[in-house]
């Protein structure tokens, strides 16, 4: 899974950074954290509840911070464990730039997951992905004193939709024809 997004927040740089690496904020702003416990500057324990389509646990995590340039960048690395619901493991670019008297944040994210989770199909996982992030970058930008703005999230064009829609025509129809050869054989 892959995820880039731009988000606004009506703080300055350093309030931002100050935001992005103080436990409390993260824990208020990520939906279903349960604790977050600085163990260094670079180190972060985190335990949450996610639910991703049927499957629900509870996710023991590390989060590891390098390159790090306060206050405008950094990379995270992420390790979680579900127990019997799987994994997931990942690292998020984050860079934050000066934009008016507010921050823009930029991220890169990249994540892989395993166990349960990787059968509930891409589509649930990067949707709740999306969700995820869209809930932490909403609530966010309430605690640093601003309405939530519309996400800037790349969405596919439309020739992308179209080749999607194609494709699964393409599949549904090959499918068909396979049922249907088979069920002419096993007939004759």
């Amino acid at each position: 899974m892959e995820m880039t997004g731009t988000r606004s927040v009506p703080a300055d740089v350093a309030t931002t950074w100050r935001a992005l690496n103080d436990p409390e904020t993260l824990k208020a702003c990520i939906a279903g954290c349960e604790s977050v416990e600085r163990i260094s500057d670079s180190e972060y324990r985190m335990v949450m509840m996610a639910r991703v389509g049927p499957v629900s646990a509870k996710f023991n995590g590390s989060i590891v911070l390098a390159d790090v340039v306060p206050p405008s960048s950094y990379t995270m690395k992420l390790e979680g464990k579900g127990g019997a619901a799987g994994f997931a493991n990942g690292e998020v670019k984050v860079a934050l730039k000066p934009e008016g008297t507010g921050t823009q944040i930029e991220y890169q994210a990249k994540a892989q997951v395993g166990g349960k989770l990787a059968q509930v199909g891409s589509r649930l996982v990067d949707g709740a992905a999306a969700k995820v992030a869209e809930d932490f970058f909403a609530r966010l930008v309430e605690r640093l004193g601003g309405a939530a703005p519309a996400p800037a999230i790349a969405l596919p064009s439309k020739e992308a939709l179209r080749k999607r829609l194609w494709w699964r025509a393409a599949m549904a129809a090959l499918i068909l024809l396979a049922v249907a050869i088979y069920w002419f054989i096993r007939r004759a």
